[in-house]
């Protein structure tokens, strides 16, 4: 069914109806269908206001109805039984306005189950819509906004009403007006169950006023109460329910409660209900302490407290009915049993030895009500599950003793009273200590013994429970006397090497083991000599210095009464890269190949039949500064790399060069020398440089050499490079076409020696921020600019690119598109009036920027052979008057753009000719524009008319001729 929504011509919204079991299918401009499967509801907009034509396969009929008053509507139905297997689709051809939708198959059996198009939205806040199409995830533009506004509706539920006051025998309520959703409410409806709790209600009050006082009710009796709101709509639903009680009678002072059974901590009370409170009344019961303190809260007449202290402390009971409550009751003193006490805490151990420890505790945190403890320790050794009483008795400590050494033990505690006896504490471990070793035997020599350290090895304790877990020590002391020994190894290994000795010096060494207990008692001492050593140190050598790439070592000779066997001698530039440059027995070394201005190091070293000796102390030196290296790197390259450069560069008499810089052997560079031929260029301490002013397309042989304080360096190879020719000029710009959307435009040299196959041209359009843009690159001689603005300027420069650089830009050129002429009118159309007047009506063109639109009506009729004008002004229509009867008329119509700044008048073509007859016989007009073919009644185009006066005359010459020879 289809429902206007916006009814307002020349477009309508209209909604189609999609019954369930049916599929709505739309066929979009590019030809894609899209299905939608009901029920459903599918906007769709009609251009022209009229009902959008449906296509119904068959079975189905269309029925147009009405809705709500608001415009005609479109129903389709099927009225086949449902028995009838028929699955076609509707097709509707105008747009879909959904935000939803999905392609379906060729075969439309496959709609989407997902589809949906509606949206739930509030009623009566007012909204925009736009929608747009979406087609194989290619989403269209969006239409133009349309507004709306909801429909209204009942109001919201309204929040439940609230107590401001009540009585033994009324309740005061209010409440707040919901949402009315577009309609004033007008009144609400208050509903009660009359305090039945049966979930049945019934109204009480129905008004305009948010407030209403129920009377003539029970004390001390809870009544439930919700409202609703109602407006011209409909009614709301109720708010939710809630429950306000009456207040009751004050009761009397209540009797103390009554104990039942204690235990150790708690006890069962019980209290009796006043006899003053009816069977209708809600009594409640506090049971507190006399300071106050809260117990029990409720309904019940019996309770049990337990986790309380209550020993020995007073309790009273309060009664409430309503806002009412009872003076406090006389008190009642409770007294609970014993309770077996709470284990022991923090249990220690402390003082161990290898065959006692000390066991202490504290008393538990609850004794149970009883100040009486005896306290029970129990022992179990190593794994053992079997637990055995080591102490029973009232003191907090106790002495273990006679226990097994390195043994463990497991410890737990509990205590006892008149109550019980409590849970035993977590258990307790404890390990006793194992006895100090015995003597080791003496340190042996294992291998032979070197100048300068030995490896010693020794056997530990016998066997047994303190040989487990030991660490030795070792411990040295020299000959001399007063000598101090010394510790020399602590570990776990019965091996040791001892260095930092002094070649042939005897020393004393001596071993205890250690463990958990302590250490035990030395060894024997054992004597034990070194060999004798390798050289000393030797004295440091002395540097000369000769020139920037050689130095000169010299040493002197170590006389220690051990024959040297060679001297070695490190060399470097610092102790990490020091190398051996020179082994032998000469006291003389020269060093070549050295670096200017770099500091270097050197150490010595002798050697013997026992080993080298220590190196000598470091000695340091500087070799002198030098002239720099050769300049490396030396090169051509496309750009100048200096971005100060303000002149500009031309790849036709200007070379860009680069180079490395070359090492500067410690004096600070100066500047660099190019050789151009016979001529030099001094530039700065810089490594790029532009040579300007040379010629074109010519060949150069270069060379470079840097200088610094001491001099200057040797020059770099040769570099042989070459400019580039000249680029080319810019062409001629012409402007070969113009039209009001276009420009086509030409280029071309005067001289056609500057035209290559290879020239690439660059042209550029002035935009709206006066930058120059460009709208074409390529080898063409001609470039047509569309889309652009009727009567407008537009500026343009061009260059030319050829393999030797881009071209200078030429003058800016500026052309101006023309005016469009006014557009092509359809066919006219001619309404029969009184008589044989007639009038001739025609579309409307809106003025072209500014210019005013007028209209030329020509007429041809009768025997005349041209048309003649029979109006022209502003207007869309005309009355011919004066007509013959009988007569075939033609009419056609023309628009002219008058310029209001040339008052220049261009003229569109002719619309097509429309047709007409006049005869008294006939009672209608036939108008049509353009026909290909001429029945009786249509209407003929300007060239079919002249083709059939043609085939006439043809045709009666023909006859005549025909007669003429007959004759």
């Amino acid at each position: 069914m289809h429902h206007v929504i916006n009814g307002d011509a020349p477009q309508q919204v209209i909604l189609v109806q999609v019954n369930p079991g049916e599929t709505f299918t739309i066929r979009t401009e590019d030809g894609a269908l899209q299905c939608i499967q009901g029920p459903a509801e599918v906007p769709m907009m009609s251009p022209n206001g009229s009902i959008p034509p449906i296509h119904v396969p068959p079975g189905y009929v269309s029925q147009v109805t009405g809705r709500n008053g608001s415009g005609p509507c479109v129903g389709v139905a099927k009225p086949l039984s449902h028995n009838e297997d028929v699955i076609s689709p509707l097709i509707g051809e105008y747009p879909f306005l959904g935000n939803t939708f999905t392609k379906c198959d060729s075969s439309m059996q496959q709609p989407n189950k997902q589809l949906n198009n509606r949206h739930k939205i509030p009623s009566y806040g007012k909204y925009k819509v736009v929608y747009s199409t979406v087609c194989n995830s290619v989403k269209g533009p969006s239409s133009d906004a349309r507004a709306f506004t909801t429909h209204s509706d009942p109001p919201d539920n309204p929040l439940p009403p609230r107590l401001s006051h009540r009585t033994k025998s009324s309740l005061t309520l209010q409440w707040k007006p919901p949402a009315d959703n577009g309609s004033k409410i007008t009144n609400y409806v208050l509903e009660w169950d009359e305090g039945k709790k049966n979930s049945i209600f019934r109204e009480y009050y129905v008004g305009h006023q948010r407030h209403c006082k129920v009377m003539r009710l029970c004390p001390a009796v809870g009544y439930t109460f919700r409202v609703a709101a109602l407006n011209d709509i409909g009614t709301s639903g109720f708010s939710t329910e809630v429950l306000f009680y009456t207040t009751g009678s004050l009761p009397q002072t209540s009797l103390p409660p009554r104990l039942v059974q204690t235990g150790p901590s708690w006890v069962t009370l019980e209290w009796t209900r006043p006899n003053s409170c009816s069977t209708e009344e809600v009594v409640t019961y506090t049971l507190e302490m006399q300071d106050e303190t809260k117990l029990y809260g409720g309904m019940l007449h019996l309770v049990w407290s337990s986790n309380i202290s209550l020993n020995c402390r007073p309790l009273q009971l309060i009664i409430c009915s309503g806002e009412w409550c009872s003076a406090p009751s006389s008190l009642l003193v409770c007294k609970t049993t014993p309770d077996r006490p709470g284990p022991p805490v923090n249990p220690a151990v402390n003082t161990v030895t290898y065959h006692s420890f000390c066991v202490t505790w504290e008393p538990p945190q609850d004794d149970g009500g009883s100040g009486d403890l005896t306290y029970v320790l129990e022992i179990s050794e190593g794994n053992s599950e079997g637990w055995a009483t080591l102490y029973r008795g009232p003191e907090r400590k106790h002495l273990c003793e006679d226990r097994k050494p390195a043994t463990s033990y497991s410890l737990r505690l509990s205590c006892v009273n008149v109550g019980g006896q409590s849970q035993c504490s977590d258990d307790l471990t404890v390990c006793t200590h194992i006895p100090p070793p015995g003597r080791c035997q003496p340190p042996s020599i294992v291998g032979n013994v070197k100048h300068r350290e030995m490896t010693l090895q020794w056997d530990g304790p016998l066997c047994g429970e303190e040989s487990e877990n030991v660490e030795f020590s070792l411990e040295m002391c020299a000959m001399e006397e007063g000598s101090e020994p010394t510790e020399v190894y602590c570990g776990c290994k019965a091996e040791c090497t001892v260095g930092n000795l002094l070649p042939g010096t005897t020393y004393r060494f001596q071993v205890r083991a250690a463990n958990s207990a302590g250490y035990g008692p030395y060894s024997e001492s054992v004597e034990i000599s070194t060999a004798a050593g390798p050289p000393g140190q030797c004295s440091p050598p002395a540097i000369n210095v000769t020139s920037h790439t050689c130095a000169e070592v010299t040493w002197e000779v170590k006389s220690s009464g051990i024959d040297i066997s060679e001297y070695r001698l490190d060399w470097g530039r610092d102790l990490d890269s020091l190398e051996l440059v020179y082994s032998g027995t000469e006291t003389y070394f020269q060093i070549s190949n050295l670096e200017a201005s770099t500091d270097y190091c050197c150490r010595l070293q002798a050697v013997n039949q026992a080993g080298a000796g220590p190196y000598s102390d470091l000695v340091t030196c500087q070799s002198p500064a030098a002239a720099p290296d050769v300049v490396s790197g030396f090169r051509l390259v496309d750009h100048p790399l200096n971005p100060t450069e303000s002149e500009p560069f031309s790849h036709s008499t200007s070379l860009a060069l680069t180079w490395d810089e070359p090492h500067c052997n410690g004096a600070e560079m100066t500047s660099y020398s190019i050789s151009v031929g016979d001529s030099i260029i001094t530039t700065g301490n810089v490594t790029c440089h532009i040579i300007r002013d040379l010629l074109p397309d010519s060949e150069y042989s270069l060379q470079i050499r840097a200088e610094n304080e001491m001099g200057p360096g040797p020059f770099s190879q040769t570099l042989t490079v070459r400019t580039r020719p000249l680029p080319p000029s810019p062409p001629r710009l012409e402007c070969a076409a113009v039209g009001p959307q276009s420009l086509k435009l030409r280029w071309g040299f005067s001289s056609r020696s500057q035209l290559t196959e290879d020239t690439t041209y660059v042209l550029q359009m002035e935009d709206r921020n006066q930058r120059f843009v460009v709208v074409y690159r390529g080898p063409s001689h001609t470039f047509k600019l569309q889309r652009l603005s009727e009567s407008s300027r537009y500026r343009f420069r061009i260059q030319a690119v050829s393999e030797a650089g881009e071209g200078p830009f030429s003058e800016t050129y500026t052309f101006c598109t023309t005016k469009s002429l006014p557009q092509t009118l359809k066919a006219p159309r001619v309404v029969q009036l009184e008589g044989n007047a007639r009038e001739v009506t025609w579309e409307s063109i809106p003025p072209m920027r500014g210019d005013r639109i007028s209209y030329v009506l020509q007429v041809l009729g009768g025997r005349e052979a041209d048309y003649k004008q029979v109006y022209k002004g502003d207007e869309t229509s005309f009355q011919l008057s004066g007509l013959q009867w009988n007569t075939d008329y033609r009419v056609r119509v023309f628009a002219c753009r008058r310029c209001a700044d040339t008052l220049q008048e261009l003229c569109g073509s002719f619309s097509p000719s429309a047709h007409f007859n006049l005869r008294r016989s006939d009672a209608t007009l036939a108008v049509e524009a353009d026909v290909t073919r001429v029945p009786m009644g249509s209407t003929l185009t300007d060239e079919q008319f002249a083709g059939l006066m043609v085939f006439g005359v043809a045709s009666l010459s023909v006859l005549m001729a025909f007669l003429l020879q007959v004759k």
